[in-house]
């Protein structure tokens, strides 16, 4: 199944786009509170296309991710029950989050830290710190460095590696996706 491939296409046709920054700011955005897809398929290719502007995109996307960060800490914290808990559910996160709030439990804002640099899904993470009442400014500062370095990371490879890496990429873009999609996997039936 070329599902990766046919999205990386797919954002290499919007990273083409003279809007694309503006695409890439509210696909992080949301994707830090509530969208399922990262911004990494959208960061990488436009980084690929403008290579000079990798940084600035990697700014943008960091930036971006944070204010998201933000309103999923505001969201769990004002308005778990009424707005998140039935998004959870209806997403098939609830394992998931149940054992997140464990993992904030045992190790604090370490995990915020490490949720941002990992394609765990950053968003159960910034509603649980809201939920768990987390002191807010640390919150903002390890997800501003986990994040900026996952996004600083994504944009820097593209740049340096140019054309040949995106071939490589593109090449193996299947097998990274799915790849990561059962590390997830596992990775939550172990700390299940």
């Amino acid at each position: 199944m070329k599902l990766f491939t046919y999205l990386y296409d797919l954002a290499l046709r919007w990273a083409k786009h003279r809007h694309a920054p503006a695409y890439l700011s509210g696909l992080t955005f949301a994707e830090s509170v509530f969208f399922p897809i990262p911004p990494d398929v959208m960061l990488a290719p436009m980084s690929l296309a403008k290579p000079h502007r990798a940084w600035h995109y990697a700014l943008l996307t960091t930036v971006a991710s944070v204010l998201g960060g933000a309103v999923g800490y505001l969201l769990g914290y004002a308005l778990f029950e009424p707005v998140v808990a039935p998004m959870i559910e209806s997403f098939g996160y609830t394992d998931k989050f149940d054992t997140i709030l464990a993992w904030f439990t045992e190790w604090g804002i370490w995990v915020v830290f490490l949720a941002g640099f990992t394609p765990i899904p950053y968003k159960l993470f910034t509603v649980s710190a809201g939920l768990l009442n987390m002191l807010f400014i640390p919150f903002i500062v390890a997800s501003f460095v986990s994040r900026g370095l996952r996004f600083f990371l994504v944009a820097g490879l593209m740049r340096w590696g140019g054309a040949e890496m995106e071939h490589k990429l593109r090449r193996y873009v299947d097998v990274i996706g799915w790849s990561v999609i059962i590390l997830a996997v596992v990775a939550f039936l172990i700390y299940r």
